[in-house]
Parts: structure tokens; sequence; C-alpha cells
């Protein structure tokens, strides 16, 4: 993958602030670096493709930008730990925090990350977790920069027993699970344990 089909990427779906530095991740170890579409599941994820000379990330396209920029220093860092130790290690233990942090602290700024972020961002850094989404506090702020956010709701925000849609189903949200909400799907009444950070739309207020 060539240098300037980066900084386009980079350029575009990152702070400008940011795009140099992460340029420079890049040219330091190099990777194909490839845009997705929207997946529920993840935001990005990284994969030695069989040898570590065609590593390979791939980020959602429709990240807003400081959430874009997190999850690709996030997979940078699983990229560093994969060419110093292999598969050897916990892909988000001890080796993965210390190299997100390390990567994570020169862009720990007011120039890159609003105020709004930059408190529980660095409050996370102290000790990141598998995925920013485990963090709610964390997770809430980001997504006030979606370019829908007006869209969405976090289910952990709506009262129980209200009605929600997501992924295009109906759901009545019901007791709080440690980070997982018991919720009832209203077509086949089956039950999901759904993430309380999850966006969700359609909201109505249950009065029956």
């Amino acid at each position: 993958m060539r240098s300037d089909s980066v900084y386009s990427i980079l350029k575009e779906h990152i702070p400008l602030s940011a795009v140099s530095y992460c340029l420079s991740l890049w040219q330091a170890s190099p990777f194909e670096l490839k845009l997705t579409k929207s997946r529920q599941t993840k935001v990005g994820d990284f994969t030695s493709r069989r040898t570590k000379n065609h590593p390979r990330i791939t980020l959602n396209h429709d990240l807003n930008p400081y959430l874009f920029l997190l999850t690709f220093v996030h997979e940078v860092a699983h990229l560093h730990v994969y060419l110093r130790l292999g598969n050897r290690v916990d892909p988000h233990g001890e080796e993965w925090k210390s190299t997100f942090t390390d990567l994570m602290i020169p862009i720990l700024q007011e120039s890159v990350f609003p105020d709004k972020i930059l408190h529980p961002l660095r409050l996370h850094m102290v000790n990141p977790k598998a995925s920013s989404f485990a963090d709610s506090h964390l997770t809430k702020v980001l997504r006030e920069y979606d370019a829908d956010a007006h869209r969405f709701f976090l289910l952990s925000d709506l009262p129980e027993g209200c009605l929600f849609q997501l992924q295009g189903k109906f759901f009545k949200k019901g007791k709080l699970r440690r980070t997982r909400v018991l919720c009832q799907e209203l077509k086949t009444r089956r039950a999901y344990l759904v993430p309380a950070d999850a966006q969700v739309t359609n909201v109505q207020l249950n009065f029956f």
C-alpha cells in the first residue's frame, strides 16, 4: 500500500492535527489499511494475514474522527505487539495495554481531542480495556460526535420497560445485568442480552 493512499484516508477520517503522527506510525511499520462498511460487532480489527509481511487493519468507514483515531491507534498497538511477540501473548494483555498507552500519549492533547473527550480518555488510558465501548462514560461522550447522534439513544439511558428498535427489531427494555440489559423482542418474545451502551432508535415509553 502506498503512503499517499494512507495519507488520503487519514486526512479524510481523523483530526488534521493527528494526521502526521498517524502517518508516521504507518511508515514505521507499514500495513494494509482498509475501510469497511459499518459493522455491528466491531469498529476495527487487526489481522496478520498469515505472515508478518502482510498485516492488515480494517476500520469502519463511518466512525466519527475521534473514534476513528482512537480505533486506528488501538489496532496499530496490536500490530506492534504482534511484530515483537507474534501470537504468544493475550491480545489485550499487559503488552498490548502498555503499547497502546505509549502510542496514545503523543496525541492526548487539546489540539487533537476536545476537552469533553480528553478527560475521560486520559482516565481510560490508565488501564485501557479491550474495547473503548467497555468504558461507558467514554463511549457516551464519543458518540455525541457521531454525525447522526441526534437519531440515537443509549440503551443505558432509557427507563426500564420502554420500547426501542435495534437492527430492525423492536424490544422492551428489562433489567440490567452487569454490562448488558435483558430485553424481550416483541414479535417472538425471545429474550436477548443487549449491551447497555448499544445505540437504539424509535424509543417509545410503555405505559401498559
